[in-house]
């Protein structure tokens, strides 16, 4: 396929995903099984699109002044993949399969309207309501916040030490970019690439067969790192999901000890099992039943609450659901993570500690539901993750967001990471 017809089919996805409001990646997947002749590179090129126009889609249509399917695709290749009119024009010449030309209200509208003009959340590519809850937690250095998480994100790995080296991972993916990550000490970072270049598929890879190593952002990485994890102690992972953290907690303790990895969503959780398999992570309990877990209540280490949440520090890679969250979804996550806490609690021994873990960047998910669960808790008492931070990475590393100089987060435009909250409360009594 040519430029013209790939343009043509992120149209055709994005209005997809616009009557339908279904996501993203249902809507990629079903073009691409429509369109057989597509080969892999067209169908990156699509996503590409697609994933470029919805990261940036309130700055590219007021800049286009239309918000139609096709002024937020002509926008990606005006704004961000190197074209011109004339030279799409060019482009475009004799291919049938081409969209019709952006009309020329659009095209005076870019060539006139200079975006620092619009509106703070146009230009910063987030809902208007969620503004406030920004300002909040970040102060006047908001906008840059919310900018950044409207870029491309990296491809991230984490070395399974269990299998292999950090050193042997990155060689087995020479050919990818493959380099060691800044922070993360296992990590494993893959450029994002620019215009139509597609990511390398490094499940297919044999390394990946071997248990070499894992698909996790850097951020996740690192808050599994900031558990503290050590060798024979007895660990719950609260909400397991499908094990992500699980995996990085089973090769932090080597396989010494024993890791419960529990999750309510049973659905969510069958995928660790083919994981830890071939990961050779073998101290790790799956928990079917809440039920199961009676003879480690009050007897665990360290309890990680990976809760469920808004999502909002994963918009680089799903900005789809940056547009469909709404004040209703985010009143439901809080009821859901002080539901986690309190259950998870249970589990931690006199002395122990409990983590939690949001991908969220808004403060009423962090900071404020850490404040109230201390408060309904006092036999829980806050301890500085910044401590842990310094010892694992170094002083020199990008330093996280710290409002209160104890618990962290993570964003794109501080630590170059998927935005992650962590905090840390030590159960003294």
């Amino acid at each position: 396929m040519r430029l013209g017809g790939r343009l043509s089919g992120a149209i055709e996805v994005l209005s997809d995903i616009e009557t339908r409001r279904r996501p993203v990646a249902d809507a990629l997947k079903d073009w691409g099984l429509s369109r057989r002749f597509a080969g892999s590179g067209d169908r990156a090129a699509v996503g590409n699109i697609v994933y470029d126009a919805l990261r940036m889609k309130l700055s590219h249509a007021w800049l286009m002044d239309d918000a139609s399917p096709a002024a937020l695709a002509y926008a990606v290749m005006l704004r961000q993949w190197g074209y011109g009119a004339a030279s799409l024009a060019r482009e475009f010449d004799g291919d049938k399969f081409a969209p019709e030309p952006l009309s020329e209200d659009c095209l005076a509208a870019f060539a006139a309207r200079r975006l620092d003009d619009a509106p703070d959340y146009v230009r910063g590519d987030i809902p208007e309501w969620v503004v406030d809850h920004f300002q909040a937690n970040f102060g006047e250095a908001w906008l840059r916040e919310a900018q950044a998480l409207a870029e491309r994100p990296t491809l991230d790995l984490r070395a399974n030490t269990l299998r292999a080296t950090r050193d042997k991972v990155v060689r087995a993916l020479e050919q990818a970019q493959a380099r060691p990550s800044v922070i993360a000490r296992l990590g494993v970072r893959i450029p994002a690439g620019e215009g139509p270049s597609r990511l390398p598929n490094v499940t297919a890879e044999l390394s990946f067969q071997k248990g070499w190593f894992e698909v996790q952002d850097e951020g996740s990485q690192i808050v599994a790192d900031l558990i503290l994890a050590r060798e024979g102690e007895q660990i719950l992972d609260y909400c397991a999901g499908g094990g992500g953290k699980t995996l990085s907690l089973s090769a932090s303790m080597a396989n010494k000890g024993q890791v419960h990895a529990f999750d309510a969503d049973r659905k969510r959780l069958a995928p660790i099992i083919e994981r830890l398999r071939r990961a050779g992570a073998r101290n790790v309990q799956v928990h079917e039943h809440e039920k199961s877990m009676a003879s480690i209540l009050s007897r665990c280490d360290r309890v990680l609450v990976d809760a469920p949440c808004t999502g909002t520090g994963t918009w680089r890679r799903r900005p789809d659901t940056k547009w469909r969250l709404t004040p209703k979804n985010l009143e439901e996550r809080l009821s859901q993570q002080r539901e986690a806490l309190t259950k998870a609690s249970a589990y931690v021994r006199p002395g122990g500690v409990l983590c939690y873990v949001t991908c969220s960047i808004l403060p009423e998910e962090n900071q404020r539901q850490v404040e109230d669960f201390l408060a309904a808790n006092p036999s829980f008492s806050l301890v500085s993750a910044l401590d842990g931070w310094t010892s694992l990475f170094g002083a020199a590393a990008p330093q996280p967001y710290s409002p209160d100089g104890l618990s962290v987060t993570l964003t794109p435009a501080s630590t170059d990471t998927d935005g992650f909250y962590f905090a840390m409360m030590r159960r003294t009594g």
